[in-house]
């Protein structure tokens, strides 16, 4: 599959990148984890203290997939509406889902206090503005909902939005305490962490086949060297569906642009994380050296060359939009990527668990909230297999119930 096209902002701000050898032998282990990216190292991490024999293989460098022009918004809240979610399945589901995504943000936040690499990590606060008079009514619908369960959360009224920032909206739910970070030096510290509690990783290692059985699965590379191992978690982000079609999942293609830095950013309120109601959306951030990262305008595109044959003109609508929100601002763009992106047809992440493949895993982490996603998968895989178990599993398999009916509300 081919990710990604452009020119990358996160490599340009990690030093000394990790390396780790091909594989040149056939090996055994007890667990063997499938892609080297966000999800393949924060699943390692989660499995590095269960005294485990687990083993990472990436076809590439590692981090160097979808990792790479991952926009990192780290939000609990997602594409689908909690209105939406409790339609399609219910409250008590829709609940424990975003309940899950809120706790694992703290986790993340207490990872990145460990880890010996700098990841950026830094809580922000997230505005979700009301696009048009369905957006307000939106807000509205969904205030009620999130301050029902307990969600800190504002609703903001014009003037308020007005008062804080240089742009008009009707209309804004405030998220508190979401959060950014660099993801692909949390990937990278994630997988060194691993290493050094004896996770074994291995790079510019294909996987071409598999043979699973009630016992276990034997893997095949490209090199013809066999991984036996006596669990597989495919956790290959977009590419997992070269390994096991989901009918559940979706692929489009987005784009985002990194621009150069600005000099002054104290007009964007606490450089709040931006979103908005309108589907597609557009969505930004800050870094760390002043840049500002704006994504969206996603397509139905599923070939690369017609996804990339729109750079040009998506990264100069994504100037034009931020410059909208923020006109003070001498902006240029220095990065612009086009990239696939993964969803799902009922907005919730996927793990794949199939009669005819016993002891392999699928890691769908598909949405907007992928890092997150891909957190939330890592404990519940990780305590699957460790204690034969998870009270959340039910929640995302790729079997679960939706409503046959639509809530009222």
């Amino acid at each position: 599959m081919d990710l990604q096209n452009g020119n990358y902002y996160w490599p340009t701000t990690v030093e000394d990148p990790p390396s780790f050898p091909r594989l040149e032998e056939n090996i055994k282990c007890d667990v063997l984890i499938i892609g080297g990216g966000s999800s393949g190292a924060q699943t390692a991490y989660m499995l590095a203290d269960s005294g485990l024999d687990v083993v990472v293989v990436e076809k590439n460098s590692c981090g160097q997939g979808s990792t790479t022009t991952n926009t990192a918004l780290i939000q609990y809240a997602g594409d689908k509406t909690f209105k939406e979610l409790i339609n399609s399945f219910g409250e008590n589901i829709a609940i424990r889902h975003l309940k899950n995504c809120e706790k694992v943000i703290n986790q993340m936040e207490s990872i990145a206090g460990k880890l010996t690499r700098d990841i950026s990590f830094k809580r922000r606060d997230s505005l979700y503005c009301a696009s048009d008079e369905a957006g307000v009514r939106e807000i509205s619908e969904e205030y009620a909902l999130y301050k029902k369960y307990g969600f800190d959360i504002l609703h903001l009224t014009e003037d308020q939005i007005a008062a804080r920032y240089p742009f008009k909206r009707k209309s804004g739910l405030y998220f508190l305490n979401d959060a950014e970070m660099n993801p692909l030096a949390f990937t990278y510290g994630l997988l060194e962490e691993a290493v050094s509690k004896g996770v074994r990783v291995f790079e510019h290692t294909m996987i071409k086949g598999k043979k699973p059985t009630s016992k276990e699965v034997t893997v095949f590379t490209d090199k013809e060297y066999k991984i036996i191992a006596k669990q597989v978690i495919v956790a290959a982000g977009y590419e997992g569906l070269e390994f096991k079609h989901e009918k559940n999942t979706v692929i489009s293609s987005t784009y985002s642009i990194v621009t150069c830095p600005v000099q002054d950013l104290s007009p964007w309120y606490k450089q709040t994380l931006l979103w908005e109601t309108a589907r597609p959306y557009i969505y930004a951030r800050t870094t760390p050296d002043n840049r500002i990262i704006i994504g969206g305008l996603d397509e139905s595109y599923t070939k690369a060359e017609e996804r990339d044959k729109k750079l040009l003109n998506k990264s100069e609508q994504l100037l034009t939009e931020c410059q909208k929100l923020f006109p003070q601002f001498n902006i240029q763009t220095e990065y612009k990527m086009a990239s696939f992106y993964g969803g799902t047809h009922d907005g919730m992440p996927i793990i794949g668990c199939y009669e005819d493949q016993p002891n392999i895993y699928y890691l769908y982490a598909y949405g907007d909230n992928g890092t997150v996603y891909n957190m939330v998968f890592a404990n519940i895989i990780s305590s699957f297999i460790t204690k034969g178990s998870h009270p959340d599993l039910e929640l995302y398999l790729q079997s679960r119930p939706t409503q046959q009916k639509p809530s009222a509300l």
